[in-house]
């Protein structure tokens, strides 16, 4: 049950320390020294602030202070705390406040507090209506709106209970993401912090409000970002399934894969070598994705399976250009030419190049990985509702577009070129040798084997925009979950044909041995 308190504009004192025996002095809050010390400036100037506010006194339970950007107030709590809702309606409005927001906080919000049996609990709340003091690279918020909390006698942080925090606003979010965030102190080399969604859910209850959902205390912002059109929420439950089922049957595929490989107990090829290391790349990045979604929420663990799942996904496009290297080698360069070394290069190329690629980023920008939030839009009742769905992926724009869809245009652009190419040859191969309609029944089934193994259906990913956006999602879904599944049946299918060949060899070496 929420208690709404009114604030009243009180009459601030300094703070002194050595009261009279019996007068109820305040006690300090924080220690001024430590923000003195403070590498930032602008870390200096919030820590002073906060300072100032846990430590001064004033009378009744509220105080209001305001200036033409930032607006504080203070609330005298006791250890019967009941909750409190503050709204931008019920205080003095700031000229540049034109558009409301609200906080809501749980009866919980104390009880760790009260552990300690202060004399006296301080609750402020500090309103920024400008980016100002937290800028961060590449980052947009919502009304330019920063609104901060923070309780006296420690941190709150895993609340059972989420601080509500809404966010109105009236301009279009159509090609948005709109992400509720928190200054993540310490967390940038370039600044005093960065925006982190950890710890906080978003939702939308309106086209013109956002609200978020954290179990925590600190200065929260709604991180506006570029992103594709929202995907209708009824589509996430189905497109989940096929995504669930396809890829799991791709792990149980490509295992059964290298078993079968392993178990035949054959030096192969280096062309059996490159299909198994495809494998290896789809198996871990089927298992990747499958645990995405549920250590979406798991702070530094998200992070590390998101680096991972860009490994694994960068990995499995390079083999599939490597794929599209070696069947262009078959194909032109008939002949045997000997190549040294032509495994350890290829893996170098193949794990070592998007390891590499990885690690710089996680150098230079730890932030780059965690949980990344796809819109959806409810498009059923009234059409107004909106959600977001979490997986540990790449947060960077710039990232996603360069190292995501620009390595997956390029390699889908020279697979296919490649494809088209051993379409001509097996074309014109076929066309001399003037093979029956069967034979011709093979090479198309060839041919769609060659399709899957070079990976050019990821080239539908190009596609979701207007109306292919719906067919791309459940034709991308469908036969890129499955793809360590056709790649299973594209290695029985090679295995059949090597065993039909060596038993055709035998009997024609039998039968030339009983030849008179």
């Amino acid at each position: 049950m929420w208690r709404r308190d009114l604030p009243r504009r009180g009459v601030p004192r300094t703070p002194e320390l050595d009261g009279e025996p019996g007068e109820d002095v305040q006690e300090p809050q924080c220690d001024f020294a430590s923000w003195t010390l403070a590498s930032s400036l602008t870390l200096r100037l919030i820590r002073g602030l906060e300072c100032s506010l846990l430590n001064t006194s004033f009378e009744g339970k509220n105080l209001t202070l305001q200036t033409h950007s930032i607006q504080t107030l203070a609330f005298k709590l006791g250890c019967d705390f009941t909750g409190l809702a503050l709204s931008s309606a019920t205080l003095e409005r700031v000229p540049q406040a034109s558009v409301p927001h609200a906080m809501q906080f749980p009866a919980e919000l104390t009880q760790n507090a009260c552990r300690t049996r202060p004399r006296e609990l301080r609750l402020i709340c500090i309103y920024f209506f400008t980016d100002y003091f937290f800028q961060s690279i590449n980052s947009s918020l919502l009304n330019n709106y920063v609104l901060g909390a923070q309780l006296s006698h420690g941190h709150v942080n895993n609340l059972s209970e989420p601080i509500n925090i809404s966010f109105w606003h009236n301009r279009s979010l159509e090609g948005y993401t709109a992400t509720c965030v928190f200054w993540k102190e310490g967390a940038s080399k370039d600044h005093w912090g960065v925006w982190s969604p950890e710890g906080c859910r978003t939702e939308q209850p309106s086209p013109s409000q956002v609200l978020c959902r954290c179990n925590h205390l600190s200065y929260f912002a709604v991180l506006m970002q570029l992103s594709p059109a929202p995907i209708p929420a009824e589509l996430l439950v189905p497109l989940t399934y096929i995504s669930l089922v396809g890829c799991s049957i791709s792990v149980v595929a490509s295992l059964l894969t290298i078993l079968l490989h392993f178990q035949a107990r054959k030096q192969g090829d280096s062309t059996t070598h490159i299909h198994m290391n495809l494998h290896a790349s789809v198996l871990l990045l089927n298992v990747a994705f499958l645990l995405s979604p549920v250590l979406a929420r798991a702070g530094a663990a998200c992070t590390a399976l998101a680096a991972i799942l860009h490994f694994a996904l960068l990995s499995c496009l390079t083999w599939m250009a490597i794929e599209g290297f070696n069947l262009y080698l078959l194909l032109v360069r008939v002949y045997n030419i000997y190549i040294r070394r032509y495994m350890l290069k290829l893996c170098a190329v193949g794990w070592g190049v998007p390891a590499l690629l990885v690690l710089l980023l996680l150098i230079d920008q730890n932030s780059v990985y965690g949980p990344h939030t796809i819109p959806l839009f409810d498009s059923r009742g009234n059409g107004t509702g909106f959600q977001n769905n979490s997986i540990c992926w790449v947060r960077s724009p710039w990232v996603h577009n360069i190292l995501v869809m620009g390595y997956g245009g390029l390699t889908s652009l020279f697979n296919l070129v490649v494809l088209a190419w051993a379409l001509r040859a097996v074309r014109r191969l076929r066309a001399q040798e003037k093979v029956p309609g069967t034979r011709a029944c093979r090479d198309s089934v060839t041919v769609l084997g060659l399709t899957m193994l070079l990976g050019t259906t990821w080239a539908l990913a190009f596609f979701s925009f207007g109306v292919f956006l719906l067919p791309q999602l459940f034709l991308f879904t469908i036969f890129n979950s499955l793809y360590g599944f056709f790649l299973f049946l594209w290695f029985c299918s090679q295995r059949c044909r090597s065993e039909a060949e060596v038993e055709a060899e035998m009997e024609a070496f039998s039968s030339s041995q009983t030849m008179p």
